[in-house]
């Protein structure tokens, strides 16, 4: 099955040549946004990472509680964010078979210690948002949503990241539109917007050593990502990790303590203006091909994903999966991981199980988000995945689905018996 090229993990928006061509007369990437996602203005900075570190910071000035709720299956980086705005990190498990809160265990937690709740738009899905914002409204704690993966996804026909006090997506390399590295902080609220830029204005500055370094990633961006680069620039590493036995570093959860704040330059912003033009197409084909594989994934015995539910249009970057078992789910990856067709995982472990978040996370029985973060593993929703070779995917994720079932039938038997 290996392939002499390599499909990315997540749909990314390919740049053009013609991207980095001055443009006169065109809306700013700014003006670009906002007009996308329907608010009256948004707020570009370095990294989604970063732009939670800002709104964090504001909060906080408007509150002594420092108490911040994350889920314990989610991006490292948010832990490292709270932890880098001197906040204190609290972990709500996931419900069962979900990667929402659980809810009874949210309710408990979320008391007048709390600062904010973070639900998580994770794989571009739209988290179950109406319990989270009652729960937190209830206990005067403001919720940022984390819409990093879920640019154009929406609930109730609205972009997501504008239900809450504050939200942020990634603009980082294979999130869709992207700057190599970028984030966009929004806010509904007048006043709240305001804040959010005086805190930027007051905080970040150009760094010319930075600016120039992500603007050469940037343009190797255009020249490696297409399938036949992607084999050296991004499976080669891959496979590297993945012989040496450390899935970590294999999908890049390999995180330093640094989260670099700087000010990003008008040449990036520019590519990702001219770039912004293509996304709602782009999207629409994600969407539309992500639900038809969505299907086809959801007639397999054993195995589950996270598909659109009534009102709730995701954005499709790739498709979330999870089998009945760690088993399973080790069966399919150990066949998949290194065959160049994009499946792989999101994060390895629960927020507890990296070991330097210890100090940054309290040490808590998370079982939910543990069974889930050993359970799932995701496929490509990149258009160059061709028909032909998810059909390869599917036939062996079926497969391991299907030798699992015998041993469960077993398990039952004997605890009958």
């Amino acid at each position: 099955m290996k392939k002499p090229y390599e499909v990315p993990p997540t749909a990314g928006l390919p740049l053009r040549w013609r991207d980095f061509l001055p443009a006169s007369g065109k809306p700013s990437l700014e003006e670009g946004l906002a007009a996308f996602l329907g608010l009256p203005a948004v707020q570009v900075e370095c990294s989604g990472t970063a732009s939670l570190v800002l709104a964090l910071e504001v909060l906080k000035r408007r509150s002594r509680r420092r108490k911040v709720i994350l889920p314990a299956y989610t991006c490292p980086l948010v832990p490292l964010a709270v932890a880098h705005a001197g906040l204190e990190t609290a972990l709500c498990d996931l419900g069962p078979n979900r990667f929402d809160f659980d809810l009874d265990s949210l309710s408990a937690l979320c008391d007048s210690q709390t600062l904010c709740v973070i639900p998580t738009h994770l794989a571009g899905s739209v988290a179950d948002l109406a319990p989270v914002l009652e729960i937190a409204r209830r206990a005067g704690a403001f919720i940022i949503e984390d819409a990093a993966q879920a640019l154009g996804a929406a609930w109730n026909g609205a972009p997501v990241g504008t239900f809450g006090d504050i939200g942020f997506y990634s603009l980082a390399c294979g999130k869709g539109l992207t700057l190599y590295e970028g984030g966009v902080l929004i806010a509904r609220d007048p006043e709240m917007r305001e804040a959010l830029r005086r805190e930027s204005e007051a905080r970040v500055s150009f760094q010319w050593g930075m600016e120039l370094k992500r603007s050469a990633e940037l343009l190797g961006y255009r020249l490696f990502y297409h399938p036949a680069a992607l084999r050296w620039s991004y499976g080669a590493r891959l496979r590297h990790w993945l012989d040496r036995n450390d899935p970590v570093r294999a999908v890049g959860d390999d995180l330093g303590p640094g989260i670099p704040i700087h000010r990003v330059g008008r040449w990036r912003k520019r590519i990702g203006a001219a770039a912004l033009e293509r996304l709602p197409e782009a999207i629409r084909g994600n969407v539309e091909r992500g639900r038809r594989r969505a299907r086809m994934l959801g007639k397999i015995p054993g195995l589950h994903l996270l598909d659109d539910r009534p009102g709730r249009s995701g954005a499709w970057p790739f498709l979330m999966i999870w089998f009945d078992s760690a088993e399973a789910s080790a069966r399919a990856l150990s066949r998949l991981w290194r065959t160049g067709l994009g499946v792989s995982r999101l994060f390895i472990h629960p927020l507890t199980g990296y070991s330097y978040l210890k100090g940054k996370v309290p040490a808590v029985s998370a079982p939910n988000a543990e069974a889930f973060a050993a359970r799932a593993l995701t496929v490509s929703n990149s258009p160059w995945l061709t028909d032909g070779d998810f059909e390869s995917i599917l036939a062996v994720l079926e497969e391991s689905a299907r030798s699992e079932r015998p041993s469960i039938a077993r398990k039952d038997r004997a605890a009958s018996g």
